[in-house]
């Protein structure tokens, strides 16, 4: 019954904290003598989020929305259109390596999406690229935010599974590269097509560049270079934990908005923190819900009950990991990341590792699929971001995202049935 409320009142459009929240009281309504009264419902609510790990989330929030006024992003993608814009491929590579040095910085699908699709979808189109390649392009590029690490929902991961962050972030790398590289190959391909029927214009802004010197550009660029190597490397370093690196990385945002590019003033910060409260407070009120649901799963048993049931029922581990991951593919275009990977990861985690999958590799396949869901409508986060920057029919992006998404599933596959591709590093650094 509390399952069938949730999906009743996801159904009539109530939003998802209050859909979670009322489907856990439910199943006190339903027998009173049941531990969740709204008084430990309140309660656990509030111990949940007496976690020094959750600081880490709006802390990560703040430091992007810093660095994107800063105008980091322009200074990354001149650095990279430096090496590759003088092909027809060139510059949209550029868009996806961007992506994933964005991605490093900033650790949120559609910050990434606003930061890059502002500045290089009205210069790559001035330039003769079609509007609705870059802008589907940049959609789905941004959700290389969320795998690359620093990453939101692996932090979220982390706090719903009990595995450790710092393995999460180190695992994300590889599978962020491999799904770059994907869509770099389809970029190749694409172009390699349209070539000789497409009227670009590159010469001028590769020219521009090339006036400017690569010692230019690397100053330029040089703080925003340096900005994932200080976060990741004081993590991987064992320097920092994850949350004291969300510190290092707004402290690092502000001494270089304010100092080395001069753009941060105290009426852009203010406005910078106003945008993280209203962007935090509901993730954060979601954790909290989701925390109790999470704890009523467990008093019921129902994740142990799951894994017991779909064990003997089923033998083949390709075959579960595959009815799973199109389940999260369908569960990413209906749901927001941060709910989905709270609500699920407790019930589907004792089910994969019934069949031998590393609770690391798991929450990598997890985040990898809802970050295809970013360009999956109806919910398709990135999607919008990507329409109010250029107002092209949300449908006409997803259309042409297609191909791009493909890709990202074909990267997803090979992270799912090679896991030494998420697990090297980890064990490596171990």
């Amino acid at each position: 019954m509390m399952f069938v409320i949730f999906v009743a009142f996801l159904a009539l459009g109530v939003p998802i904290a209050f859909s979670v929240g009322w489907s856990t009281l439910s199943v006190y309504l339903l027998n009173p003598s049941f531990t969740c009264d709204a008084e430990y419902f309140v309660k656990t609510m509030v111990n949940g989020m007496d976690s020094y790990v959750l600081i880490a989330i709006p802390l990560f929030m703040l430091s992007s929305s810093i660095m994107a006024e800063s105008g980091m992003s322009n200074r990354l993608y001149n650095f990279f259109s430096y090496f590759f814009g003088n092909i027809p491929a060139g510059l949209p590579i550029a868009v996806v390596v961007t992506c994933l040095f964005y991605g490093a910085i900033c650790g949120s699908g559609p910050a990434t999406v606003a930061a890059i699709g502002t500045m290089c979808i009205p210069l790559l189109t001035s330039l003769g690229y079609e509007r609705d390649f870059v802008t589907s392009m940049i959609a789905v590029s941004g959700g290389l935010g969320v795998i690359i690490p620093p990453s939101i929902p692996f932090i979220t991961y982390g706090l719903a599974t009990g595995a450790s962050i710092g393995d999460m972030f180190i695992a994300g790398i590889l599978p962020g590269l491999l799904i770059g590289l994907c869509l770099i190959a389809y970029i190749i391909f694409y172009f390699s097509k349209k070539e000789k029927r497409m009227n670009l214009t590159i010469e001028k802004n590769t020219q521009a560049l090339r006036e400017k010197g690569f010692i230019s550009i690397f100053k330029e660029g040089f703080f925003a270079l340096l900005a994932p190597v200080i976060i990741l490397g004081g993590i991987y370093g064992g320097i920092v934990s994850p949350t004291e690196a969300a510190c290092v990385s707004v402290i690092y945002a502000l001494l270089i908005g304010v100092l080395a590019y001069r753009v941060i003033n105290l009426k852009k910060l203010i406005g910078c923190m106003i945008d993280t409260a209203r962007t935090a407070t509901p993730v954060m009120l979601i954790l909290s819900i989701s925390i109790v649901f999470g704890r009523v799963l467990t008093i019921l048993n129902i994740p142990q009950a799951l894994a017991a049931f779909v064990v003997g029922h089923v033998q083949s581990k390709i075959v579960v990991l595959l009815v799973i991951n199109v389940f999260l593919l369908f569960a990413g275009m209906v749901m927001d990341t941060v709910p989905c990977i709270l609500i699920l990861a407790p019930i589907m985690l004792p089910i994969v590792q019934q069949y031998g999958v590393d609770t690391i590799h798991f929450g990598v396949i997890m985040t990898v699929n809802l970050a295809i869901g970013f360009v999956t409508p109806p919910i398709g986060t990135n999607l919008f971001v990507a329409n109010s920057i250029t107002k092209i029919p949300i449908t006409r992006i997803a259309k042409h995202a297609f191909p791009f998404i493909v890709m990202f599933i074909l990267a997803l596959m090979l992270i799912t049935y090679i896991p030494q591709i998420t697990l090297v590093l980890p064990s490596l650094m171990g």
